[in-house]
């Protein structure tokens, strides 16, 4: 069979075919510039998102622990339990705290002495004045006899003007040095009676701010010294002061019936009524201060405890009543036969189903499914759906 030579010209290469590098750097600018306008597009999208999907507005409230009384009321208010008569009792004079007689809880009557500072050294004082004062006394006597004796012999020219008026200026003398001493020792007494503490009025100490062998002065002066060493308060003068909002604060009225609760016995009711609003606002928080008087209290109520008040258009004679967990009644709504409310999670909807109880005026009873302070959507509406994006209103 005869041999052949192949024919290697078919295995060239067609460089005319190979692609224009011009064409190449076109499809990279196209591809750059879509990759371009789709992150502007994905940028725009998120931080302008808001602008072409705004979120809807809702207000927040929180499941709260309250009684009937607190749901039949016109509003309410929180405040703290405030002494009316309160005093942080200093002393008048610095020095050494040698004796206190009082710890917190101890009752004190008008006038007592709860302190005494170290008084040595007055005492000192005092008793040198009054040594001086006998001294003085005592050369009272010698210019009276000398006056009188000079006086009869200048009445019978044996002695000159000069010598009379020099025994009247020695008797002046010896009478100005005897009230000098008597006003010192006033002084010093005064300065002895400043080193004991007593009791303004009668109360009861809520405070013990010093102790004994510390250093006391009426206005602190370092580290080292206190100003006050006790601080008492009457236990019968025991107020309420709530903060009521600017925008409710004309339902309320002088003598207005009202209920208190304390936080720490809810379960308990104080009958009060307002006993002052006091006539200015304040800027920061928009609310009036209001001070509600007690009916009646018992020795359970302390200074700074925090309560609740309940505005009553009418007197309540039951006040021991059951709290029990409430929301608004515009919180819940029903959906395939359950009863539901909406949280916010990652500012969005989410629904959470509960179990309702009775109604009690504006609120509604939340046997299960909340707790107390949980955040819940105060007003349900028609446009809000689950998982639809909200924004807080604060």
């Amino acid at each position: 069979m005869p041999e052949t030579t192949p024919d290697l010209s078919s295995l060239k290469i067609d460089r005319t075919k190979r692609r224009n590098p011009e064409n190449r750097g076109k499809y990279f600018r196209i591809a750059a510039t879509i990759l371009l306008i789709a992150l502007i597009g994905w940028g725009v999208f998120y931080f302008f998102g808001d602008i072409f999907d705004p979120p809807v507005e809702v207000k927040l409230t929180p499941a709260v622990m309250q009684t009937p009384t607190e749901s039949e009321a016109l509003l309410t208010g929180n405040g703290y339990v405030v002494a009316q008569r309160k005093a942080s009792i200093a002393s008048k004079a610095m020095g050494r705290l040698v004796f206190l007689k009082v710890v917190e809880g101890d009752k004190v009557s008008k006038d007592e002495v709860i302190a005494r500072l170290e008084d040595s050294d007055i005492k000192a004082q005092i008793a040198q004045a009054e040594a001086n004062l006998k001294l003085a006394e005592t050369a009272l006597k010698e210019a009276e006899n000398n006056f009188r004796r000079v006086k009869q012999l200048h009445a019978s020219g044996a002695a000159t003007d000069l010598e009379l008026d020099a025994a009247e200026t020695t008797l002046k003398r010896t009478l100005a040095s005897i009230e000098v001493a008597r006003t010192q020792i006033s002084s010093l007494k005064v300065d002895l009676e400043n080193t004991l503490i007593r009791a303004p009025f009668a109360g009861t100490v809520l405070t013990k701010n010093a102790e004994v062998g510390e250093v006391v002065s009426p206005i602190s002066g370092g580290v080292n010294s206190r100003a006050a060493v006790v601080t008492i308060a009457d236990m019968k003068s025991l107020q309420v002061e709530a903060d009521v909002s600017e925008s409710n604060i004309d339902k309320v009225k002088l003598d207005m019936e009202c209920v208190i609760y304390l936080d720490a016995y809810p379960d308990k009711g104080y009958p009060g009524f307002v006993t002052r609003i006091v006539p200015t606002a304040d800027r920061a928080k928009a609310t009036v201060l209001v001070k509600i008087g007690f009916k009646d209290y018992d020795a359970k109520v302390l200074p700074e405890m925090r309560a609740r008040v309940s505005f009553m258009a009418e007197a309540v004679t039951n006040t021991n009543e059951k709290p029990f967990l409430a929301i608004p009644a515009t919180s819940v709504f029903s959906k395939n036969g359950k009863t539901i409310v909406y949280k916010v999670k990652d500012d969005k909807l989410v629904e959470v189903e509960v179990k309702a109880g009775k109604e009690a005026g504006t609120a509604i009873e939340i046997i299960s499914g909340l707790s107390e302070g949980d955040q819940i959507v105060e007003k349900v509406t028609e446009e809000l759906l689950p998982g639809l994006k909200v924004k807080i209103k604060k």
